[in-house]
């Protein structure tokens, strides 16, 4: 009995290093990452010492002011007349709550060591997989709701407003319920890698069918999960674990209805954004279904293609642009 015990725990622990590979080197160095608290410097703004205190922000954030003032308050930078008018009432807002929303997150973002952690150890691996990768630098802004994550030229600007945490009041004004959950804190470093992935490891195959686009997708949520290894897949794809449950109980019979509807091949916008888009559900499949179900089938398909292809990198993973070679060689049959 002992001998037999000893041959299934031997199989089991083979098992779950092919399921699990590991890519990362255990000597990574994080990176130096800092976040310039911004969000902090315009609560500084004062209405009697507004002109002053408009220049002080010009002098401290050479780069990031006048982006956040033409992109996030819609005002020419030069314009500092209509600046020194509108900030204040930018500040002031009683319509979305903007004061108690700024008092608000400089109470959640008192203390940001959690943030700056979690993005150093996430950016080295980035940057272990492509070494050439120049690491951004961060800014903590309020947006006015407008954005969560913003890019400018080798910058990243987090709109801290925008993770208030799901039950936060204000929210009900400008969002819909599927929204709120992932604005929250402790969603900022996926968002911030996965939007990042997005824009640095563009789309490159030159058809748009919805295996295509799934699978491109599902690449990128795959390399997130890995550079995240520490983080539930529910959390890395934005749901709840029920939702990220429901899925996994009804995986065989969701992949059965897309090939019998033959969706994986069709071009329509409709049906692409069906699958791809965020949403309540996702209409193609079911009601109970959570949105972006198309990127979640193109995350597993990557999975088992990586599962199947010991010998394949990450790195040859994101530069395969062939869907139909990854599709084949993943032997995916959930």
């Amino acid at each position: 009995m002992k001998k037999y015990l000893t041959i299934i725990v031997a199989l089991l622990a083979l098992t779950a290093c092919h399921k699990g590979r590991t890519y990362w080197a255990k000597d990574i160095a994080p990176q130096e990452i800092e976040l310039a608290r911004f969000d902090k410097a315009l609560m500084n703004v004062h209405d009697a010492t507004v002109a002053q205190d408009i220049r002080v922000l010009y002098d401290e954030y050479p780069v990031f002011m006048p982006l956040w003032v033409e992109d996030i308050l819609g005002i020419p930078s030069a314009d500092t007349a209509y600046l020194e008018k509108a900030l204040p009432e930018f500040l002031n807002d009683t319509l979305y709550g903007f004061q108690l929303t700024n008092a608000k997150e400089q109470e959640v973002f008192a203390d940001v060591s959690d943030l700056e952690k979690s993005l150093a150890k996430a950016f080295a691996r980035i940057s272990y997989l492509y070494p050439e990768t120049e690491v951004p630098s961060f800014y903590l802004f309020v947006s006015g709701f407008q954005t969560p994550i913003y890019f400018g030229d080798e910058l990243i600007g987090i709109g801290a407003d925008m993770y208030l945490g799901s039950h936060y009041e204000y929210y009900n004004r400008v969002v819909y319920d599927y929204q709120k959950q992932t604005m929250r804190k402790e969603c900022i470093p996926v968002d911030v890698v996965s939007a990042y992935l997005f824009r640095t490891l563009p789309y490159t195959s030159t058809k748009s069918r919805l295996l295509d686009q799934m699978l491109y997708r599902g690449k990128i949520m795959y390399l997130v999960a890995q550079i995240f290894d520490d983080t539930e897949p529910w959390e890395v794809m934005g749901w709840t674990k029920e939702q990220w449950n429901w899925c996994i109980k009804h995986e065989r019979a969701i992949w059965h209805l897309v090939m019998d509807k033959r969706d994986l091949f069709k071009t329509e916008s409709l049906i692409l954004t069906g699958y791809l888009n965020d949403g309540p559900f996702t209409s193609e499949i079911s009601q109970d279904a959570p949105g972006r179900l198309g990127i979640w089938l193109g995350w597993r398909i990557a999975q088992s293609y990586m599962e199947h292809n010991e010998n394949v990198t990450l790195q040859e993973l994101m530069a395969e642009p062939d869907a139909q070679k990854i599709l084949e060689e993943s032997y995916y049959k959930p």
